[in-house]
Formats: structure tokens, C-alpha cells, sequence
């Protein structure tokens, strides 16, 4: 393992290279399987036991709060943890006892930097140098991954005649040039601004997707994951909550959490009575699925949620039937026009949003029905609280 070290006061990232096998690079199944890993530092259970599996050539990422254990997984992937319990294999082989500079993988993270004594290609060859590539072969490959990342025009130049962004694309040829079967990166777009995260976003998606090469990407940012990602898995207090595709999580979260996390949500405590779903408090029917009578048998409270965009507003009158509230707030915020209602038969106000404003008879203060769709909802277990 190969640190960049001793480089203060640049915020780009670090690249531990790790050598690799050619010939360790055959297909498998998957690239990574976890079988009942748990991970304890002394008596905290960082990772409650996990079964994952990352597919070959896919986008795959971590998602969830600080100290959701999210870090914890890619140090079991990398090698830099060990395992308390369970199997850890990489393109089919147990890596539970493999060293970091044994696995192939690569990884980038946010922290450290770039030699700074080194121009770009100097940086991007370290890794091959100290594998006794040949001379020809690593000038090849250090022209391809610059070529790669858009800054072949750049290989003469310093990391600190680099931008924030340009140096980051380094970072991650450094970390390809050793042709790893997965690449791990550990929030690396973190220290950059908005609009430059969001381009890398675009660009980092791009290269996976020409090379192939798995990625298992580390954010906090849900807007990242759902941009950048084939699967998600979200994590909280050392669990996996769910795992699918940004839309199955978006459109079909399996927990609260997860549809509170994952863009916003509305949400009321129902229950099913005579074939309805309706209301706890006021018994008002509610468009839903009756979800197998609620999987508990005729009747039982659990949790209805509908997406802000899902909601329509209509005029309403005192006595009319259905969910009816008053507009408490509207605010237009570019994209779309933002409805805020209070309904007395759930306790939190109902988020609306709509991308052409909601026209005549609909403003502050106003009575509205609440209306939506069967299938833009879902139940989720538990009270609304």
C-alpha cells in the first residue's frame, strides 16, 4: 500500500494503488459478495451482518448518514478492516485475510493529495512504477488513462496549476491505470463546489460506463446516488435498508426511512376498515393499495406515503368528501410551485408540488381537496410517528 503522503493544504484526493494481476481478473458472478459480514471496533457494532452483492461492471452505491456504516463496508471491500464475522470475496475469492495491496482493487478517497513534485503523467505512472511496469508498456497506458479523463493535453502540468476538478480526474487515472476489477471512492467529489460536483457527476458515470470496470461509489448526498447510479443500497445504524435502482428506492421505498431520506415524502397513519383504507383520525377514505388487507389480517395501523409531485389540488367546500385541507403557504421555487396544506386528519401539513403552478382558486388560505393516485402511493409498516 502506497500512500500520497505529506502533501498539506491541497483539497483533492488520495489514490492507494494496489497491484494487479492480469491474469486475476476472470469473469466471475459478481465482483463482490458479502455473506453475514458484521464488523465490531470493541463493543460498538459498527455493521450489523450484511449479505451484498455487486454485480460485474456495475455502478454501485453506498448510500446513507454519517455513521451509518457506509465507510465501514468500502474498508471491508479494501481491506484497510476486517471482518468480526462473515465472508468477504472479490470476483469469487474469500479476501477475509488478503491484504489491501493483494485485492484488486483500487481505491480513491477525498483525503490527501496529489504529488505535488510530480507533473500529471509522473503521478498517474507512480502506481505502475513501483510494479516494475515497463517503461513502453506504462507510457501507453498512462496516455489511455489520461485520454480517458480528458486531460492528455495536460500531462506535463503540476497538481497545482490544476483546478479542484482537474485534479480529481487525476486522481481517478491514477487509481485506472492499474486496470483494478473494482474501484472504490470514498465521497470524492466532497470538497468540490455544487456545480463542479455536479459535472463530475455526469463525466465520473461516463468513464465507468466506457471501461466497464466496477465502481462502488460512497456518498451521503442522495442526489448524487440517484444521479450517478445502476443500484443503491441505503444504509442506516450499520443496516441495509433497501437495495434497488434509484427508481425502485424513489417510487417503492420499503421503510420509512428510506422515503424520507430519498427526495421527500407525505405521509399519513391509515388503517384498513370495511375494505378502505382510510384515516386513523377521521375515518376519511384514502387512495391506496390494500396491500394484502394491510398483511395483517382486516385491519391494523400502518403508514401511507405519497411523493410531493403525486398530490393534485382541486377547490373545495366545507362537507366536501375525501382529504380535504387549507393552504397554509405557497412558494415558488423555479422548477415547480410548492403547496403547503394542513389537513385536520393527519398531523403533518401535506407537501404539494406543482411544475406550472396551481391556477385559479388555489391560494393562501384557500380549502383544497387532496387527491392522488392508487398506484403513486405505497403502505409501509408502523404508525406514521
Amino acid at each position: 500500500m502506497r500512500w500520497a503522503d505529506g502533501l498539506q493544504g491541497h483539497t483533492t484526493l488520495a489514490v492507494i494503488e494496489v497491484n494487479l494481476d492480469a491474469a486475476d481478473t476472470a469473469q466471475a458472478t459478481s465482483a463482490i459478495q458479502f455473506t453475514g459480514v458484521s464488523k465490531r471496533y470493541g463493543s460498538q457494532l459498527a455493521l450489523c451482518p450484511i449479505d451484498l452483492e455487486i454485480r460485474d461492471g456495475e455502478f454501485f452505491c453506498l448510500l446513507g448518514p454519517s455513521g451509518c456504516g457506509k465507510s465501514t463496508t468500502l474498508s471491508l471491500i479494501g481491506g484497510f478492516a476486517a471482518p468480526s464475522s462473515g465472508e468477504v470475496r472479490i470476483r469469487g475469492e474469500l479476501v477475509n485475510q488478503t491484504p489491501p495491496h493483494r485485492r484488486k482493487v483500487n481505491t480513491v478517497f477525498q483525503s490527501y493529495a496529489l504529488f505535488p513534485h510530480m507533473s500529471v503523467s509522473g503521478n498517474v505512472a507512480f502506481g505502475l512504477r513501483m510494479a516494475k511496469v515497463p517503461r513502453g508498456e506504462s507510457e501507453t497506458r498512462v496516455a489511455e488513462a489520461l485520454r480517458m479523463v480528458a486531460l492528455d493535453s495536460y500531462a506535463d502540468r503540476y497538481p497545482g496549476q490544476l483546478s479542484g476538478g482537474q485534479q480529481q480526474r487525476v486522481a481517478v487515472a491514477r487509481a485506472l491505470v492499474n486496470r483494478p476489477a473494482v474501484l472504490l471512492l470514498d465521497e470524492p467529489l466532497g470538497a468540490l463546489d455544487l456545480q463542479l460536483r455536479k459535472r463530475l457527476q455526469v463525466e465520473l458515470s461516463q468513464i465507468q460506463r466506457e471501461l466497464g470496470t466496477t465502481f462502488v461509489f460512497v456518498t451521503h448526498d442522495q442526489g448524487e446516488a440517484m444521479t450517478m447510479a445502476d443500484r443503491i443500497a441505503v444504509m442506516n445504524e450499520g443496516r441495509i435498508e433497501q437495495i434497488g435502482t434509484p427508481e425502485e428506492i424513489y417510487r417503492r421505498p420499503t421503510s420509512r426511512f428510506v422515503a424520507e431520506f430519498i427526495g421527500e415524502s407525505n405521509f399519513a397513519e391509515v388503517e384498513l376498515v370495511n375494505g378502505d383504507v382510510v384515516t386513523v383520525r377521521d375515518r376519511i377514505p384514502l387512495a391506496a393499495p390494500r396491500q394484502a388487507d394491510l398483511e395483517r389480517g382486516e385491519s391494523g395501523t400502518v403508514t401511507l406515503m405519497v411523493r410531493p409531485e403525486s398530490v393534485r389540488l382541486t377547490p373545495a367546500s366545507e362537507g366536501d368528501p375525501g382529504l380535504v385541507g387549507t393552504v397554509i403557504k405557497l412558494s415558488f421555487l423555479g422548477s415547480v410551485t410548492r403547496a403547503s396544506v394542513r389537513c385536520p386528519a393527519v398531523d403533518e401539513a401535506f407537501i404539494v408540488d406543482a411544475p406550472s403552478g396551481f391556477g385559479q382558486g388555489i391560494r393562501e388560505n384557500s380549502l383544497v381537496q387532496l387527491q392522488w393516485d392508487v398506484k403513486d402511493t405505497v403502505l409501509l409498516d408502523g404508525p406514521a410517528g
